[in-house]
């Protein structure tokens, strides 16, 4: 169910009525990113000029500016799981309407989520997931333990952040919640995914479109599953 759903996801991402979607998305994770670059750059030129690091030691002035050149690259990739979420709200409904539309043609449509109140949740969950992630940055450098610690934090976080904002779109956000956790090893599966995309440069960007895709199929795969009560009954 959830390769049907991936493949669907990809498919989706790329077609012509999500093209424009699309280009919005990159632009913005871009800019965003491009923000991050800027303010983290200009953060590290004032600590070094503060610290007179270049008049007294030019060699470590240069080691400093090599090893903020990857600690930048680093903290990026850090950043983009929460910054996936945060795009993720922006394109929620124009997205998954698509979705439904094209894929799930005979459904009843999604209710988009108040355009404030998605934001607000977004913004709230992407808050989270970047105060998770420099935790995990913190725990880099440790051999194994610090990729494993990014990509199973990710794996929870982007899998209840895009599955609940998907089925927000049909069930109160309480009820979304109930539900994702009673699919947990589907959900946290499909978040597997989309961790695992973010450690993929290029590829990462993707991931708002294309987790919103994946996972209003996951919800509609896991809703046809089951006769309406007994997934009611999964759901108390």
């Amino acid at each position: 169910m959830l390769i049907q759903s991936a493949l669907a996801a990809l498919r989706q991402t790329f077609s012509p009525p999500l093209r424009a979607i699309l280009w919005k998305s990159l632009g913005l994770t871009l800019g965003i990113l491009a923000l991050a670059w800027f303010g983290l750059t200009r953060l590290i030129q004032w600590f070094q000029a503060s610290h007179h690091i270049s008049q007294s030691y030019p060699i470590l002035d240069s080691l400093a500016y090599f090893l903020a050149g990857f600690g930048l690259f680093v903290a990026l990739a850090y950043l983009m799981p929460a910054i996936s979420i945060l795009v993720a709200g922006f394109f929620l409904d124009d997205a998954a309407e698509i979705v439904e539309r094209t894929d799930f043609p005979n459904d009843p449509p999604g209710r988009p989520m108040p355009w404030g109140s998605a934001m607000l949740y977004a913004m709230r969950f992407a808050g989270l997931t970047l105060l998770v992630n420099l935790a995990a940055l913190v725990i880099f450098f440790v051999p194994v333990i610090g990729l494993a610690a990014f990509f199973a934090a990710n794996a929870y976080l982007l899998s209840r952040e895009y599955f609940e904002m998907a089925a927000a779109r049909y069930r109160p956000l309480a009820e979304a919640g109930e539900m994702r956790r009673a699919f947990s090893g589907t959900t946290i599966a499909a978040g597997c995914l989309l961790a695992g995309m973010m450690v993929v440069p290029v590829l990462n960007l993707l991931t708002p479109l294309f987790g919103i895709a994946l996972m209003v199929h996951v919800h509609k795969r896991l809703t046809h599953r089951l006769p309406a009560p007994a997934l009611q009954g999964r759901l108390r």
